[in-house]
């Protein structure tokens, strides 16, 4: 067989520069993540590099797709299993490259009852994976998103106030208000005359974790849903938008409030080494958005 040109290792560079990461991204992976202890199938977008040494002029390319395929492609995701492709990927290059990059990027879906009736629905988690393998170790940070409900303390208690003095007005010529008098009024419009605004809102969570540990990313998503105690809904009757609206009255909450909750829930997981996050209430009171950002280091 005729031998073909490989370019990347027998031409000079233009320059002698390294390079941090070289490779592709979006490659399209089906593969199996552990959740609510059971393997789902997911489509995953993998991007892929590796650093590039001095004196190269270009990766072996191809060899990374064809790693990851072999290695990962109906796999389920472990970190034993990332570790190993990494190591893997590094010395395909045959000594071009020090270091290598996996991210894995996916919708997860799960299935959520509703809050009182027998319905149920799927939300789609969007995640990211990133792992790195670096002077010989692997670390990986697991990115999430959170979609819950916040509604606005200084809101609600406005709110309370305005209908406390249309009750008073209402009333103003009765020294004993009648009980059955004021709940009929009270289901009626004039019981709505001023409702606390609330806003669809994000946590955006990037943490690091310690070597070896992958969560079972249904608990984790769980976990800030729980924390944060508003989560969006899937399928909604009437008696679940009541629910819901109790909820969002027992946790008024300012974004600091919501960030508040979601560091002491990061503070409180052992795995976790590192962290940053960003809260963002997209507000329907105003044309901009409120917003936290906070970190552990």
């Amino acid at each position: 067989m005729m031998q073909l040109p490989d370019i990347a290792s027998h031409f000079e560079p233009d320059n002698q520069s390294p390079l941090k990461w070289v490779g592709m991204e979006k490659i399209a992976l089906p593969m199996l993540v552990r959740c609510d202890q059971t393997s789902v199938n997911i489509n995953t977008l993998m991007d892929v590099f590796v650093s590039l040494d001095t004196g190269a002029k270009g990766i072996h390319m191809s060899r990374l797709y064809l790693l990851a395929n072999q290695a990962l492609v109906g796999t389920e995701l472990t970190f034993a299993q990332l570790d190993k492709v990494l190591k893997e990927i590094v010395a395909s290059q045959q000594g071009l490259s020090q270091s290598a990059k996996l991210v894995l990027k996916f919708e997860l879906p799960l299935n959520r009852p509703a809050l009182k009736s027998s319905y149920s629905g799927y939300n789609a988690y969007p995640i990211e994976l990133h792992c790195e393998h670096l002077e010989g170790e692997t670390y990986c940070k697991l990115i999430s998103t959170i979609t819950y409900s916040s509604t606005c303390p200084c809101s609600a208690a406005l709110s309370r106030q305005l209908l406390s003095e249309t009750v008073e007005q209402q009333f103003a010529t009765q020294d004993n208000i009648d009980k059955a008098q004021l709940l009929e009024w009270l289901k009626g419009p004039h019981g709505s005359v001023a409702t606390p605004h609330s806003q669809r809102s994000y946590a955006y969570i990037e943490a690091d974790l310690a070597g070896g540990l992958l969560p079972d990313l249904a608990h984790w998503l769980a976990l800030f849903e729980e924390t944060l105690a508003t989560p969006v809904q899937t399928a909604v009757k009437r008696e679940d938008e009541q629910a819901f609206a109790a909820l969002n009255a027992k946790n008024l909450m300012f974004c600091e409030d919501a960030a508040r909750r979601i560091k002491a829930t990061l503070e409180s997981i052992s795995e976790v080494t590192d962290y940053q996050f960003k809260v963002e209430h997209q507000e329907s009171l105003h044309a901009h958005n409120a917003v936290v950002y906070d970190r552990k280091s």
